[in-house]
């Protein structure tokens, strides 16, 4: 209150100096649960491929990955999967010397299934990783 009664009279004294912080909070609590009933639940999924077994096929000192015209994955000329393709490669990670990695897609690969390969190769933590086979692909065929 501003002003208080004293012997009848009103007289005047300093304006209250702090702040009915209650109507603050109700409006929080109410934004809040507002916030809360309106956000939707999360109900997608994002799936992570995972190494699932031991490597299927052998691993060399020096392996190739090479992705056919038709989108097929290859590792050293036989064809995987891209389950088998991460198996392999979480495999070749852990020998004492990891092996020398080299990824040679066709010229008519698609760009989707190539960068794809080279993000799971990123993923699985391979280091030692080539390219090869460009040198074919400086000049374009003009036929």
């Amino acid at each position: 209150m501003p002003y208080s009664a004293k012997s009848g009279k009103f007289t005047a004294e300093r304006p209250m100096g702090e702040m009915n912080t209650t109507p603050l909070i109700d409006v929080l609590l109410v934004l809040i649960v507002m916030i809360i009933i309106t956000v939707p639940i999360a109900t997608h999924s994002f799936e992570v491929p995972l190494p699932g077994g031991p490597a299927k096929f052998e691993i060399r000192d020096a392996n190739t990955v090479t992705i056919d015209a038709r989108d097929r994955l290859y590792w050293n000329g036989q064809n995987v999967t891209r389950q088998d393709l991460l198996d392999q490669l979480a495999a070749s990670t852990k020998l004492p010397e990891e092996p020398t990695l080299r990824f040679e897609p066709d010229a008519r690969a698609s760009y989707d299934r190539s960068a794809k390969t080279i993000a799971l190769i990123k993923d699985s933590g391979v280091t030692r990783f080539a390219f090869v086979g460009n040198h074919r692909y400086r000049e374009f065929d003009r036929k």
